[in-house]
């Protein structure tokens, strides 16, 4: 695409271009240029002839360019005749004074005009100085034909060019850069007379390896038919390696000054095109906000009840994949709608900008869709999403602890199924009746031995129904079969319980008659039943489940261990005593000649099954060492991703922390250009972003212990939740701050706000803002206008000029330190549309940039319509199609509403309704 604003001020070494005023860069005459005899003949050829272009309308002519203007008669004649207004009586002496004080009538009229002239005097004009008086006379045209010009928002030689590229653009192998070689091969000249009178050129037959035949064609048809005078000569220029420019851009202008009639209508197409532009745009990027608002709104009221769903499941595999879709949740679906719900208020802030640069009604999205309505969606998933993660994790934690508890069930319960196993039919036979008296004391001392072991067994009983207990309480799946089985061993109990009592009363009728027992036996059964039931205790709690959550406890299981083990010494030797008694009977037996019939009268306890229980206690005893050292493994395990979580959390919780107090100054305490702090933040960004693999090894980490089962973290105080929620919002803080500076820029370019305006706006911004919120108070904003200079003048503020701090007290205590009350209101209504009490910083430059530049209006549109339909008060369809580019042209058609004016004819389409509704004023 070509350039249109960067070719024109390339230095003539071929440097680069650097910036001037335009009135600085007319009033500039490079004097040196003359040193080039080519270009000193070119100049004095074409500025001779522009004066007499000028001077024949007053009936004369000069030969000789320095000798003709050395009186200033004739000097003073042209600017009357190019100026159209008189100047003062010139003095008709021959003397050289007089004709000093002619020129320098001449030279103040030039001054008084702006122009300000450089080492140009009077004398030197006097004394025919070639140099100094084809300066004088470039001023002039500079002056005169070229300020002037205007062609959008360039001027002058810019303007110019500008209106040369625009014009030639169409054209093959004419390629407008400057005033000097983009004219050599002549074929420009011409494109600028067929692109206005196509009938009198034809340009397809023209050749660009032809330059003289191409520049004598234009040169003679400008003269000819464009009343435009011949003001170079085609040799000169092409065999010149860099024509004059100054001599091209006088001939140049002289094209633009016969066509300019047909360039106001051009302007006004060009209005047009420029306004219907930013409305298409416009609309584009609502339709795109309201499908994306629809998009995100649609996910949110599909997953919100997904994540409200509280069905509890039986099993822990069942809620293991509950968690586990709720992990892909999280990694994968969320994610790229935090990002989509981000860019949306992004599109929605840079869409109100562009409708405010454009002088458009702000955006009002469809019902349900505002940026408010999204945000309060989004609050109401994060709600349910943090509620349905707790549930989960107490719904494990209760199905851990009924899968512990319901397998500590089965196991007391086979045990005590497993002692009562003929216990009933025990207690009702009838033995005792047919016994001698030595067999029924027997009997009663084997009955309480047996009812201390049914004592013994009483709190496994107890234990069996607060288990039940419990199940049912917790909700445990398989309740019913639970409680059948506790009823079961509960009434087996008390059944138990009856006949014991029953056999009880029967021994002690038939005791009276018995006498005879053998003490050892009893002593023995004595001894032998709680050391039994000991032993089946430390089976019992040597092959019993254990869980736990930590060291400490892990710790604990293995103390009370230790104890234990430390206990079998003394249980060893009350197991050998048992033993020795036992070995007392059958020596006294042997001893007397007594004959042992059967075993143990008073217990069923044999020495055998003790010392089998013993050496099974033994065998349990390193199984127990070994599954308690296997869980501290585990629970060491466990600790070490613990620490290892807290660790990386303990830096990303700082850190993330103290990006967005960093991201906070940098939003009050930006230098440098928009651009230059645009690349900083993005910079600052790109930096931030680059630390996302710290945020994946974290969340590997914390899978990790969720997997593991771990819920408490005593090494650090940040969850990952806590660490997600910033860094969104750490992403989400920098990609607002990055989008405001983008909005400045448009502001800053849309509206022609300068840098210095830009930072003179930031640092009273800035210090008004006392509490760096970002925002103004509406007090702070009154006292930052009036500190701008602002003050009430006609109901209208109106700006008088920055002050420093002291004129601003000066001017608190002198206006009583307010604007006026209904001024005000209007300025708040503007930059705080929703009464929300604050105005941001984004507002507080729209609010300046609206007072100081001016925007297209409803007017100018419609007297740009006016033009292009000359002067009628309709258009028709085929001026637009003719004016207009196609797209451009079909979009009007279809939007404007047929005209019914008292004038009105076949075709005729309002334009004034239409440009009306493109501002908002009516409906489109």
């Amino acid at each position: 695409m070509v350039d249109y604003h960067a070719s024109n001020n390339q230095a003539s070494s071929g440097g680069p271009a650097v910036y001037m005023d335009p009135r600085e860069q007319e009033n500039d005459w490079d004097r040196d240029l003359l040193l080039d005899p080519a270009w000193e003949k070119q100049q004095r050829k074409t500025f001779t002839a522009w004066c007499n272009s000028h001077l024949r309308k007053a009936g004369t002519q000069i030969e000789n360019i320095e000798e003709d203007f050395r009186d200033g008669l004739k000097l003073m004649l042209l600017l009357e005749v190019i100026s159209g207004e008189r100047l003062p009586k010139p003095e008709r002496g021959k003397m050289r004074v007089h004709k000093i004080n002619n020129v320098n009538k001449a030279l103040d009229y030039i001054a008084s005009k702006g122009v300000k002239l450089v080492s140009i005097g009077a004398e030197e004009i006097v004394d025919g100085n070639a140099k100094m008086t084809l300066g004088m006379i470039w001023t002039i045209i500079l002056r005169f034909a070229i300020q002037d010009i205007s062609v959008e928002e360039t001027s002058a030689k810019e303007g110019l060019l500008l209106w040369c590229q625009r014009k030639t653009a169409p054209y093959k192998n004419v390629n407008v850069q400057n005033f000097h070689i983009s004219w050599k091969d002549g074929l420009a000249f011409n494109a600028l007379i067929h692109r206005h009178r196509p009938e009198l050129i034809d340009y397809d037959k023209l050749r660009k390896d032809d330059p003289l035949t191409n520049l004598n064609n234009a040169f003679e048809v400008a003269e000819k038919y464009l009343d435009i005078p011949k003001m170079m000569d085609a040799e000169d220029i092409v065999n010149t390696a860099r024509p004059d420019e100054k001599a091209i851009m006088t001939y140049v202008s002289s094209f633009y000054h016969a066509f300019s009639g047909a360039q106001k209508a051009e302007t006004a197409a060009n209005r047009i095109c420029k306004v219907l532009a930013v409305n298409q745009e416009n609309e584009h990027l609502m339709e795109d906000y309201e499908k994306l608002a629809s998009d995100l709104l649609e996910w949110i009221r599909r997953t919100i009840p997904w994540l409200e769903n509280r069905a509890p499941e039986k099993t822990m595999a069942e809620m293991q994949q509950k968690l586990e879709d709720f992990r892909g949740y999280r990694r994968v679906h969320k994610p790229p709608k935090v990002q989509e719900k981000c860019q949306l208020e992004i599109n929605f802030n840079t869409l109100q900008t562009k409708l405010r640069l454009s002088n458009r009604p702000a955006f009002m999205p469809s019902e349900g869709r505002m940026v408010s309505d999204i945000n309060g969606s989004w609050h109401n998933l994060e709600g349910a999403e943090k509620g349905y993660e707790e549930w989960m994790l107490n719904e494990i934690r209760r199905l851990e602890r009924l899968d512990h508890l319901a397998e500590k069930f089965r196991q007391k319960a086979t045990i005590h199924e497993s002692w009562t196993d003929g216990k009933e039919a025990m207690l009702t036979q009838k033995d005792y009746e047919t016994a001698s008296l030595s067999e029924v004391k027997a009997l009663l001392r084997k009955h309480e031995a047996f009812e201390s072991d049914l004592a013994a067994h009483q709190d496994r009983v107890e234990q069996i129904a607060a288990i039940a207990q419990e199940l049912n309480e917790l909700d445990y799946y398989d309740s019913p079969s639970v409680n059948t089985r506790c009823q079961k061993i509960c009434e087996q109990w008390d059944a138990l319980g009856s006949l014991t009592q029953s056999r009880r009363e029967s021994l002690e009728r038939t005791e009276k008659q018995l006498e005879s027992i053998d003490e050892l036996y009893l002593e023995y059964a004595k001894r032998a039943a709680p050391f039994n039931n000991w032993m089946e205790g430390a089976m019992e709690d040597l092959q019993d489940m254990f869980i736990v959550h930590n060291i400490e406890e892990i710790q604990g299981l293995i103390t009370a261990h230790e104890q234990f083990k430390s206990t079998l010494p003394e249980a060893n030797k009350e197991r050998e005593a048992i033993q020795a008694i036992q070995a007392e009977v059958q020596k006294i037996a042997q001893y007397n000649g007594i004959k042992l019939s059967g075993g143990n009268p008073y217990t069923t306890i044999t020495p055998k099954s003790i010392d089998d229980k013993w050496h099974k206690v033994e065998q349990l005893v390193p199984q127990r060492d070994r599954a308690l050292q296997e869980e501290l493994a585990k629970q060491q395990s466990n600790d070490h991703l613990r620490r290892k979580f807290a660790n990386q959390a303990n830096i990303v919780g700082p850190w993330i922390q103290t990006k967005m107090e960093e991201i906070g100054r940098i939003s009050i305490e930006m230098n440098g250009t928009l651009e230059d702090q645009l690349v900083n933040l993005r910079e600052y960004e790109q930096s931030i972003i680059e630390y996302k693999p710290n945020i994946d090894q974290l969340e590997g980490d914390h899978q990790l212990i969720q997997e593991a089962l771990i819920f408490d973290n005593k090494y650090t105080a940040y969850t990952m939740e806590h660490l997600r929620v910033g860094w969104e919002q750490l992403l989400t803080t920098i990609a607002r701050t990055i989008n405001e500076i983008e909005n400045q820029i448009l502001t800053r370019d849309a509206k022609g706000i300068s840098q210095e305006q830009l930072h003179e706006y930031r640092t009273s911004f800035n210090h008004f803002d006392k509490d760096h919120s970002g925002a103004l108070m509406a007090e702070e904003f009154k006292a930052c206008l009036i500190s701008l200079g602002y003050d009430v003048e006609n109901n209208k503020a109106k700006r008088t000029g920055q002050m420093d701090m002291d004129n601003y007290r000066a001017l608190l205590v002198a206006t009583g330190n307010s604007l006026g009350d209904a001024e005000f209101a209007r300025i708040m209504g503007i930059v705080d549309p929703n009464n929300s009490g604050a105005v941001t910083f984004q507002a507080f430059i729209d609010f300046m940039s609206r007072e100081t530049t001016d925007t297209d209006t409803a007017d100018q549109v419609i007297a740009s319509f006016k033009i292009l339909a000359a002067d009628k008060n309709f258009i028709t369809a085929e001026e637009l199609r003719r004016e207009l580019p196609p797209d451009q042209a079909e979009y009007c058609i279809a939007r404007m509403a047929p005209y019914s004016g008292p004038d009105a004819k076949p075709g005729a389409l309002d334009y004034m309704s239409f440009s009306t509704a493109l501002y908002g004023e009516s409906d489109l």
